[in-house]
């Protein structure tokens, strides 16, 4: 851990993975020497180890480790409320960022926007409100900083109760009316180009995260404007669904309630992917709330999605509007109805979970709703012979650094210019931008291979300790 905290680390924050000499860095995509990376498996992913590894063994370094991480996030949230992709330590690159920390003038001529998708503010908010509730409230910085960013998604709540997927500013109520989702009268089949970031977005499980994230809030600091959000957020799924026959949801929606394109391989669609977090979250909401409307769509819209269920136990992830055919995409991105020619970086058919989702609505139907405990601690680990001889393996492992060292590739593999995303680089806060070409790299430190090891490391010692 100390080499991986102090040498693959910057400032508290993580990527991806680096290369064996440490020398590149990457997240999604090549990063500089003093950025770091939201998206798992990047920076609160870690933070997220060391807090369970400080609950289980109550160990003051990874309490420190901990602490370190929550700093970086503290110090990269924007004055929106949230987080971007990427977490911008360099001093030169910095002002480009309104980072609250910093106290910047000229908001308008810095980046701004905070990102919901994939999870990313998400997740931040989650450790930080985590890590508080871990510390007792008592660490005034974390606590401020979970407060703040719960308000501005709060604010950030469009009135029917949905999110965007990123905001840069709030919405003005009177500006969007509550509706139900329809379906367009037409839909163009040739991709154009749009603004999606502002719309309704389901969209990897965007509004049912924060939906989730809201609950969890609920749960730790017991306020109920929290509880309220996610009740509301649920109103939005209500209303998202789209009328029979197709009593489905669409990935997105734009202000009209339809559905709508957002990436060239993202159609106006029912989607069998995000349709299925929608219905776990409704049901987690009847089981937190006790509010039968969550529960009532469930059943038909399992029966819906299970006349749609194409070979191996699987879902599409578009059907068509109109007909339930299932659409697909050429490696040229052109809408068809056949699957033997698709892009690689995208999954266009996804696992069914119908029985588990049909499964636990019977359940809950079946009984009083009982809200579960949704702070919950790390299990007691017993000692086996697998665990010491995994840990012994993991161990042996290392190299002399003290790194997990394993073959592998990076995207910067010639010449890569980094930048303050999402900001010219010549712009007029001083910051400059830096190029840097390198070999390619076949040898890296992966963060995943970190986190498996340093978890099951964790479970080792817990163990030691309770024996």
């Amino acid at each position: 851990m100390k080499f991986f905290r102090e040498k693959v680390g910057v400032s508290g924050g993580y990527v991806y993975q680096v290369s064996e000499d440490l020398s590149q860095r990457e997240g999604e995509n090549a990063v500089g020497p003093r950025e770091a990376w939201v998206e798992a498996p990047g920076t609160p992913a870690v933070g997220m180890v060391y807090l369970r590894g400080y609950q289980k063994t109550r160990d003051p370094i990874l309490r420190d480790a901990m602490l370190e991480v929550a700093d970086a996030i503290v110090r990269t949230q924007l004055e929106t409320g949230g987080w971007a992709n990427n977490m911008e330590f360099d001093p030169l690159l910095r002002p480009n960022y309104a980072y609250r920390v910093d106290h910047r003038s000229n908001p308008e001529r810095r980046f701004n926007r905070t990102t919901l998708d994939d999870g990313k503010s998400q997740v931040c908010l989650t450790f930080l409100m985590l890590v508080d509730n871990e510390l007792g409230f008592s660490n005034g910085r974390i606590h401020e900083a979970a407060q703040y960013a719960l308000n501005s998604f709060r604010k950030a709540q469009y009135p029917n109760g949905a999110w965007p997927q990123q905001y840069d500013e709030f919405p003005d109520p009177s500006e969007f009316p509550v509706v139900k989702a329809r379906f367009p009268k037409s839909w163009e089949r040739e991709f154009k180009p749009a603004t999606y970031r502002y719309f309704y977005t389901l969209n990897d499980n965007t509004i049912c995260d924060v939906i989730q994230m809201m609950l969890l809030a609920h749960a730790i600091y017991e306020d109920d404007q929290w509880r309220q959000s996610a009740i509301d957020g649920g109103d939005f799924l209500l209303l998202a669904q789209l009328p029979e026959p197709q009593p489905g949801w669409a990935q997105q929606y734009n202000h009209e309630m339809e559905p709508v394109w957002a990436r060239k391989f993202e159609p106006p669609a029912l989607t069998g992917g995000e349709s299925q977090g929608v219905l776990d979250t409704l049901l987690t909401l009847y089981e937190q709330t006790g509010e039968e409307k969550f529960l009532k769509p469930v059943q038909r819209a399992v029966e819906y999605y299970r006349s749609l269920e194409i070979s191996d136990g699987k879902l599409a992830r578009f059907y068509e509007i109109g007909t339930d055919k299932p659409l697909y995409f050429t490696r040229a991105y052109e809408l068809v109805y056949t699957d033997d020619d698709l892009p690689t970086h995208y999954s266009f058919k996804v696992s069914s979970k119908l029985d588990r989702i049909e499964s636990r609505a019977e359940r809950l139907s079946m009984q009083q709703p009982q809200p579960r405990n949704l702070v919950t601690r790390p299990k007691p680990v017993r000692m086996t012979e697998e665990l010491v001889n995994e840990a012994a393996r993991i161990v042996n492992s290392l190299d002399k650094r003290g790194a997990w060292v394993q073959d592998g590739a990076m995207k910067n593999k010639d010449s890569v210019k980094f930048r303050s995303r999402g900001v010219p680089v010549d712009n007029k806060n001083g910051a400059s931008s830096k190029s840097f070409v390198f070999e390619p790299a076949t040898r890296v430190i992966a963060t995943t291979t970190f986190l498996k090891n340093f978890n099951t490391l964790v479970d080792y010692l817990a163990a030691v300790q309770q024996d």
